[in-house]
């Protein structure tokens, strides 16, 4: 069973991701220590949080899947917006 505190999350989320807002920094430290990683490393919890979350939120991919666009589909078409809001985390910001 991984679990991970939450100062370790904080800390790899602000060397991973540098331009990550403090507010996202929290919601996903928040997000990850609830759920149980076994087997996953640190990077791999927050890669899949912040993936699903923006996802969920930031995405029309909710919609679609209300509409009748398949799942895949759906996660196909919303990964670009996705891993361009992901890119510019990992940036430091001026």
């Amino acid at each position: 069973m991984a679990k991970f505190k939450p100062e370790t999350i904080e800390k790899h989320i602000r060397r991973k991701h540098p331009g990550c807002p403090d507010f996202a920094i929290a919601f996903f430290v928040g997000e990850i220590v609830k759920k149980d990683w076994k087997g996953a490393s640190i990077g791999k919890a927050v890669g899949i949080t912040m993936q699903t979350t923006l996802r969920h939120t930031m995405t029309d991919y909710d919609q679609m899947l209300l509409v009748g666009v398949d799942r895949e589909e759906a996660r196909r078409r919303v990964q670009p917006k996705i891993n361009a809001m992901i890119a510019c985390w990992k940036k430091v910001q001026p």
